[in-house]
């Protein structure tokens, strides 16, 4: 439910609004195949979480089958990857509460949110829990609800004069408006929607039989990408032209607003909300817990070690929302840019830590050698995919260099990891 919770988010409801515009009706595609890779991560991760299930795991697998280095760069960069994940949420839910309350401003609505979810996660780690799971319910069922009732306006008519049928999967320029640039460019933000979904392996050392059950939660994955990404495109390109479709909110809630089902767009305004609200909440969760196993590592200040009475990294929640909160200001400065800047800078991070998941692994399999073979659950095609994947992720990264919204990001990317590398011997120095 964490994995989901991360994973249905801002990428999903708001960001497939500039897909549908970049590759059209094809952005279902886009999404498969970029699901499709997303899942080989997971499984490398997969192979290593149920063979050696510990909590935090992608950090200190790094350290213990690539090096040093490569374990305090890959839990750092996690870090700042879901510092920047929750910076996305908290600019995107002025956009949402627009809708009621237009002249709103976004910071404010931001604020609202960045001290709510805080407070949950300073309290203890039930309320979140409680919160998360059905926080990430209300989502997957709304999905599937708007889903089912979007197949029954295309193939039955049900809520409309006729039913509307496919053809505005081929009208306005056909299947494939924007050709493979568009597809490539889509990449981006479909990448970027997809981040979380690695949780599945992180949270191994805290599954009560890792062994049946981290296989189990991977395995479903592919069927959820179907369902939620792929499901959710082809409701609204067939419903609706794609190249109508506006920036202005989130599309499930714009798209069903103007085909007339003004009550339908205010319960999917409520659902995108629940989504960030979830989305953040799951991200600040998982964030306090990889810093908090930083510091263990001796890799962070060693105040983020110490632990409330009821098990709560209190000051490794406050120090992630130190640098969260620096979206508000942002978001009250430049309303228009934000979400573009943040998300943008989020995917470079995402992109380093699939980069190194994939190839974290091969570098298990040198290690543990011949042992190889006793694996109960091994990365299919191995080292075929990890490669495959490195390389697709490769690619996302040049193609943010060519799109000048998210070219700053590229740019602030080798900036980042000298930073990393001089807090390591920072960290070296004094040990």
């Amino acid at each position: 439910m964490i994995a989901l919770g991360c994973a249905i988010g801002t990428g999903l409801f708001y960001g497939s609004a500039s897909t549908i515009k970049m590759v059209g009706p094809a952005v279902m595609l886009s999404y498969l195949i970029g699901g499709i890779f997303i899942y080989f991560v997971v499984r490398a991760l997969g192979e290593m979480s149920v063979d050696n299930p510990i909590s935090g795991s992608f950090s200190a697998y790094a350290y213990d089958y690539w090096g040093e280095f490569p374990g305090f760069l890959s839990g750092w960069n996690y870090w700042f990857n879901y510092v920047a994940v929750s910076m996305v949420e908290v600019s995107v839910i002025g956009i949402y509460m627009q809708h009621w309350f237009p002249t709103l401003p976004m910071w404010v609505s931001g604020l609202v949110l960045f001290v709510i979810v805080n407070i949950i996660n300073l309290v203890n780690v039930r309320s979140f829990g409680e919160i998360e799971f059905w926080g990430a319910i209300v989502k997957v069922v709304a999905i599937l609800l708007m889903i089912i009732f979007g197949i029954l306006m295309i193939f039955f008519g049900v809520g409309a004069d006729a039913p509307i049928g496919l053809k505005n999967l081929f009208d306005n320029g056909g299947f494939f408006p924007k050709g493979l640039t568009g597809m490539m460019l889509s990449f981006v933000v479909v990448t970027f929607s997809f981040g979380g979904t690695e949780l599945i392996g992180i949270t191994a050392g805290e599954a009560e039989n890792p062994v049946k059950t981290i296989p189990k939660a991977i395995n479903l994955i592919i069927g959820r990408i179907l369902i939620f990404y792929v499901g959710s495109m082809f409701v609204l390109v067939t419903i609706y032209p794609w190249d109508k479709v506006g920036m202005n909110g989130s599309p499930f809630v714009e798209i069903f607003s103007a085909i007339g089902f003004p009550a339908a767009a205010s319960i999917l305004n409520i659902i995108v909300l629940t989504g960030v609200f979830s989305a953040y909440n799951s991200c600040l969760y998982s964030n306090a817990r990889m810093l908090h196993g930083l510091a263990l590592q001796n890799n962070a200040p060693a105040f983020l070690k110490k632990l409330s009475s009821d098990g709560v990294p209190r000051a490794a929640v406050l120090f992630s929302s130190l640098f969260v909160g620096i979206v508000v200001i942002i978001t009250y400065l430049a309303p228009k840019e934000v979400f573009n800047y943040v998300m943008s800078i989020a995917t470079i991070a995402a992109l380093i830590n699939w980069i190194m998941i994939l190839y974290t692994q091969i570098k298990f399999r040198q290690k543990i050698g011949l042992k190889a073979k006793k694996l109960s659950y091994k990365m299919p095609l191995f080292p075929l995919l990890n490669y495959a994947g490195i390389i697709y992720f490769l690619s996302i990264g040049i193609t943010m260099a060519a799109m000048p919204d998210y070219r700053l990001a590229v740019y602030l990317c080798p900036i980042w990891l000298l930073c990393i590398y001089a807090g390591y011997r920072v960290k070296k120095s004094r040990h």
